[in-house]
């Protein structure tokens, strides 16, 4: 009773019906039965009456549709129709006792020939629901939308709104090109389990006649009523879909646009690298301000002590070249080392020869040390012996002079001077702007910096989490010179990666290529992709970039710097602009990050098209 309400009800009322019809107290109703079982046998001979009802109008349907349905129509089926039709009352036997024995009623080979099944468990899930799913593209889809859908189905049962659902029970839930598949598995008085399946889209799959036909059923129930008819019949017998409810749920909706137009356009295409500059430098103040804030949080102890810049200090000084160590440079000491027992074709003097004997008993690793410059190579015989044969591979002869570059320092950057000593915090990488490019573009990027621009991105930082900070400290950075320089390098190197050094404007392919990260490879690329977090950078600065050309084509121009800022905050947290195959695609989706967008290249229509 419990577990099934609705239909404990009906048993109920049957029961109080028969006792109240039922006079004489002798009768076996009310002398040898209480109500338990009074209920338990109602409900038994409701499930079967409703069983046999069930499998009649199962047959009926597979003989009327294999006449009717032209895919199902065999030369045979006008024979065994007839057949059915002669020998009727046997087939409602063999019904009766399928439903009596609640055994599957068995189509031999899908024909109007029916058996009666062996009884087996009406439902049965070896596994955990979904464990044996097929993943697809669409599957992340499906999995964001499940805990939304399983919220409005819970609220939908609770309201009837789906009807008498009992185990076994199916519904579809269709939206725009999804398509799932409800299983009602258990049901109780506080619980129902449920199976939801997700269907891949209908436009790659064998799905599209179904989920067309079950367009057509919706379209059909909400039409309007001066356009129904009054009497209409169903053309597909048996095969009734009922449209129930409308459900709330959280889920994307995929909205496509072909980029004609806008992709193409040369007035769009000039102002877009003037538009990456000035997405970039916003990137990079966001991306070094944050970095900033970040490890003044985690090492805030420890620099208190040493100094708001010890390890900024500390770590500039690493790229300082090395002094050359004592063995590799020629002294006084080392003639001395030489003795008159000393072999002149000898390794090393005897001296040291000893020296590196005891410290391999301890040890430690021996030195290699080269023959004298210009000398035939010799080994005595002590030391052929105590050498290793990997030794005797890769030791060095050295013939003739010395290598040019022995002793040379490594090419290092100047030590860059702030003029305000918080500057330190916005400092980008050394590494970012050693890109080989010509100081007449250097040049060239300092005229086209947008200074402006870089001043108000200043204006909006707070530094909340300097406790210390000089009221000024907001001014003293815009008037450091060599922070912007700084800017201007590292804009240059990442406009020099995607675009090269030349002026010209863009082609829609290259824009394409860019967006999707397919750009052909050149000398700048090679350098950029050897310094990944900020090639990420720039990629994602450019997709930003192209989503801010679409906006302006679609919306208008950007009338100020404030409105600029705005947009890009929205793309970063509002948005995911990227591709469809990225793995920051599908943690967007679970993350159920507002708006989606991404770019593709459909061949069919000859275009290039946004997904959103």
């Amino acid at each position: 009773v419990w577990q099934n309400t609705e239909n404990a009800l009906l048993d109920i009322v049957v029961v109080s019906v028969v006792q109240m019809l039922v006079f004489s107290p002798d009768l076996w109703w009310n002398r040898s039965l209480d109500t338990g079982i009074r209920l338990l046998l109602v409900g038994i001979l409701r499930d079967r009456l409703l069983q046999f009802a069930s499998k009649l109008q199962f047959a009926v349907a597979i003989l009327l549709t294999s006449w009717t349905e032209k895919k199902q129509r065999r030369k045979s089926a006008a024979t065994l129709i007839t057949l059915n039709v002669v020998f009727f009352p046997i087939l409602l036997v063999f019904i009766a006792i399928s439903a009596l024995l609640s055994s599957p009623l068995l189509p031999l080979f899908t024909l109007p020939v029916f058996l009666i099944g062996f009884p087996r468990p009406i439902r049965s899930w070896p596994g955990p629901a979904g464990a044996t799913a097929c993943v697809c593209s669409d599957t992340v889809y499906y999995q964001q939308m499940v805990p939304s859908l399983a919220l409005a189905l819970q609220s939908a049962l609770a309201a009837g709104s789906l009807g008498l659902s009992l185990p076994g029970s199916h519904y579809l839930c269709r939206f725009q090109d999804r398509l799932m598949w409800i299983l009602v598995l258990e049901k109780g008085f506080t619980y129902c389990g449920v199976n939801i399946k997700g269907l891949e889209l209908q436009e790659t799959s064998c799905h599209a006649a179904e989920a067309h036909r079950v367009d057509e059923v919706f379209e059909m129930a909400f039409e309007h009523q001066e356009h129904a008819k009054i009497l209409s019949l169903n053309h597909h017998f048996g095969h009734i879909l009922t449209p129930c409810t409308v459900l709330p749920v959280r889920l994307y909706s995929d909205a496509r646009n072909v980029l004609s137009g806008i992709i193409d356009s040369h007035e769009n295409l000039k102002h877009l690298k003037d538009d990456f500059i000035k997405v970039l430098v916003w990137m990079l103040v966001q991306y070094c301000y944050k970095k900033s804030k970040a490890w003044e949080t985690l090492g805030g102890a420890d620099r208190n002590k040493e100094g708001p810049f010890a390890g900024k200090q500390l770590s500039g000084a690493v790229g300082a070249p090395r002094p050359l160590r004592d063995e590799e440079s020629f002294s006084v000491d080392t003639v001395e080392d030489w003795t008159d027992d000393s072999d002149v074709f000898d390794l090393e003097p005897r001296g040291r020869m000893r020296d590196r004997k005891e410290a391999g008993h301890l040890g430690m690793t021996p030195k290699v040390h080269l023959s004298i410059p210009g000398s035939v190579e010799m080994q005595s015989q002590g030391v052929l012996q105590e050498m290793l044969p990997e030794d005797k591979l890769h030791r060095a002869v050295v013939l003739g002079l010395p290598a040019v570059d022995k002793g040379k320092q490594q090419e290092v950057l100047p030590q860059v001077e702030f003029s305000c000593s918080y500057s330190e915090l916005l400092s980008i990488p050394e590494e970012w702007r050693t890109a080989p490019v010509p100081p007449s573009k250097v040049h060239e990027m300092r005229q086209k910096f947008p200074e402006e621009w870089y001043h108000f991105i200043l204006s909006q930082l707070d530094f909340f989490h300097l406790k210390d900070k000089p009221s000024n400290l907001l001014d003293d950075l815009m008037k450091d010179k060599a922070l912007q320089d700084l800017y201007v390098h590292g804009v240059l190197s990442c406009c020099f990666g995607l675009f090269g050094l030349d002026n010209t404007v863009p082609a829609p392919s290259h824009v394409f290529r860019a967006y999707t990260g397919g750009i052909p490879w050149s000398v700048g690329l090679d350098w950029l992709t050897g310094k990944p977090e900020l090639f990420q950078l720039a990629l994602k600065a450019f997709r930003y970039t192209f989503k801010l050309m679409v906006d302006k084509a679609s919306l208008g121009p950007v009338e100020n710097f404030k409105e600029l800022i705005n947009y890009l905050e929205e793309y970063e947290n509002d948005w995911y602009i990227g591709l469809v195959s990225d793995l920051e695609w599908q943690q967007a989706v679970l993350q159920e990050k507002p708006y989606l967008f991404s770019l593709g290249h459909d061949r069919n229509m000859n275009g290039i098209k946004e997904t959103s």
